[in-house]
């Protein structure tokens, strides 16, 4: 049996995991879905792997999985626990040094996101079709009752870690995301952490329209098949 940490990107919290909890926990694993204190101005990406680490308590055999902005915290914890895998899902790669409010201009995101908005024909206002267009509309209907405020605190002070952690990392990716476009990802993947990603259908929240195919995933990375 392994633990998976779930931990969530920016705005969200332990709901959006639901499914994929129910799907881990089925299969005879222990699931932490870890609430961070998003919303919080006194929270930095240091109290955030705080939270991780508390609600990890003294549990062993660790997976974690991190999503979207979660992707800068999940490193943290890595280096203050003994995580057996990281697991990326569309999840967001730092630098070191680099604040989370500079990696969109670091990584260009800018212009692949301009690109893939006059590829969809997406209004600018539809937050729907940006994020949840291959979600279950009733999925997406409450994952808006879901949403929380964002501090921009996390995003002012650079990532501290000196280098990547030294544990084994998968990513995963959405290949039918809109925020972050697949293109794009599949660049920044290779030129930060030197692997090319595996690929699902999905959009951002591929957590919620495809809950099975990443247990399935997870599954896959844990037992090396």
């Amino acid at each position: 049996m392994a633990t998976y940490v779930l931990i969530p990107g920016a705005a969200s919290g332990p709901w959006y995991w639901h499914l994929v909890e129910a799907e881990l926990r089925g299969r005879g694993h222990d699931v932490v879905a870890v609430d961070l204190p998003c919303d919080d101005d006194s929270a930095g990406l240091d109290e955030y792997a705080d939270a991780v680490v508390e609600a990890v308590g003294d549990r062993s055999d660790l997976i974690l999985v991190a999503h979207s902005f979660g992707g800068f915290t999940a490193p943290l914890v890595c280096d203050r626990l003994p995580v057996d895998l990281l697991v990326m899902l569309q999840a967001q790669i730092p630098a070191p040094g680099e604040s989370p409010g500079q990696w969109w201009a670091a990584t260009g995101y800018e212009q692949a996101r301009r690109e893939q908005d006059e590829r969809d024909g997406r209004q600018p206002d539809d937050e729907t079709a940006l994020f949840f267009h291959d979600t279950p509309p009733e999925l997406a209907a409450e994952a808006d009752k879901h949403t929380r405020g964002q501090s921009a605190t996390p995003m002012t002070k650079p990532w501290p870690l000196a280098a990547w952690p030294d544990v084994p990392t998968k990513f995963l990716l959405a290949r039918d995301d809109r925020f972050f476009p697949a293109a794009f990802m599949r660049r920044i993947v290779r030129e930060r952490l030197g692997i090319t990603p595996d690929e699902i259908p999905g959009d951002h929240c591929l957590m919620l329209g495809h809950p099975t195919e990443v247990a399935d995933r997870l599954e896959a990375y844990r037992t090396g098949k």
